[in-house]
């Protein structure tokens, strides 16, 4: 019963909204994963679409961005409309501070023309998140939610936003460790915090689905609770923050100009400007689906960690997903995709058609394991349990 209570939870927050309003996927870690090339075209689920950006402006052929909850996609549309629309200063002040003043006339006048049909209905119904003086559009959606009860909690519950924006501010890992020891980690977790962050409701608000804590609770000691503890104390004392614009723009509903992702600076602006966004295509569909549909070959797949959601009691459609990548796998294709655990085995257990033969999945692929572990060390979200590239034979 408590299964199936999770579930529709999940399924209702993950049907009926727009979920991620960034990426929290770090893409620096990719580029190195995937080795973009000109004539590369990628295929990766889109969330935010900060991401889908980013890889564009490494020069790949075309990244076709994925996903099946079409707000997200729209979400990557309002972006290429915005960048092939408006200067920079409006674009970092809509998608940089997450407020642009006069947004439902701009819309109007500049952007809505470019959207899609689809996207043409959601932002019609929903311009306004860029365009309160309350709440930024980071603070929108079920993840950026979730972020502003953080934000209340941090300002008015434990009353410790000095601490925090003087971690984002430090000088070096040392300092942040300093002041997060001495000043934020005692007060910051708190008994109702702790008991908020092991519910289903609150995980699924930031993307957990139930499979995906079961894989947690499962491998590693202290549960999902003390997971999540691991994963914050090590974003603040042990990886530089001046950088870390995924955690910045969560505590602070912002990003800054020094601080933030590529596809938000000046030059990288124009780069995508100038034609890498028309590179950029967005699709409503399922992987599978779109594989099925898609003519051509795909030479690199970013999957994120949607797998961990099909493994579990969906396992036959995780199947047929890869056997749809590995149908229209270039030769030497990458693959690479991260998981709530800290080890997978369910692509020992996906069994697809090569040739007429039955083969297991992980007899096609080649991992990096040495290069991925290196990565996932350095990854600035550093949420995930596991980070996994492989070469897929084709």
């Amino acid at each position: 019963m408590l299964d199936w209570i999770s579930g529709r939870v999940f399924k209702f927050v993950h049907g009926n909204n727009l979920v991620y309003n960034t990426c929290w996927e770090d893409p620096r870690l990719d580029r190195v994963a995937l080795e973009f090339a000109p004539d590369d075209n990628v295929l990766v689920i889109t969330s935010a679409g900060c991401n889908a950006l980013d890889y564009a402006l490494t020069g790949p052929n075309h990244v076709y961005a994925v996903d099946m909850n079409h707000r997200q996609n729209a979400l990557l549309d309002m972006k290429q409309a915005a960048i092939r629309n408006l200067e920079f200063e409006d674009f970092f002040a809509m998608f940089g501070r997450g407020r642009l003043p006069g947004a439902k006339a701009i819309y109007g006048d500049k952007l809505r023309g470019d959207l899609s049909p689809a996207s043409q209905r959601y932002w019609d119904r929903n311009i306004r998140f860029f365009d309160s003086p309350r709440r930024t559009f980071y603070f929108r959606g079920t993840s950026g939610t979730f972020a502003k009860l953080i934000n209340v909690y941090i300002n008015r519950i434990v009353k410790m936003r000095p601490q925090v924006d003087a971690m984002l501010q430090a000088g070096s890992v040392d300092e942040q460790r300093e002041i997060w020891d001495s000043e934020v980690k005692d007060r910051f977790w708190s008994k109702s915090l702790r008991f908020a962050m092991q519910r289903d409701t609150t995980l699924s608000m930031v993307g957990v689905p139930k499979a995906q804590r079961r894989q947690v609770e499962n491998q590693y000691e202290g549960g999902i609770g003390k997971f999540v503890e691991d994963c914050v104390e090590t974003v603040f004392t042990r990886l530089p923050l001046g950088d870390n614009y995924f955690w910045r723009v969560y505590l602070t509903g912002e990003y800054s100009a020094e601080c933030c992702p590529e596809y938000l600076r000046p030059d990288n602006f124009q780069l995508l400007k100038d034609g890498l966004v028309d590179r950029v295509s967005t699709h409503t569909d399922s992987v599978q689906g779109f594989l099925e549909k898609h003519d051509g070959n795909i030479s690199k797949y970013i999957l994120l960690d949607h797998m961990d959601w099909l493994s579990d009691r969906f396992f036959p459609l995780l199947e047929s997903e890869w056997q749809a990548i590995v149908d229209r796998a270039a030769p030497r294709s990458r693959v690479i995709w991260r998981s709530g655990g800290l080890k997978t085995d369910f692509i020992d257990r996906i069994e697809v058609n090569v040739n007429g033969q039955a083969t297991r999945a992980r007899d096609l692929l080649t991992y990096n394991e040495e290069l991925a572990e290196e990565l996932h060390e350095k990854d600035r979200v550093h949420t995930y349990g596991s980070f996994y590239i492989a070469e897929l034979a084709a």
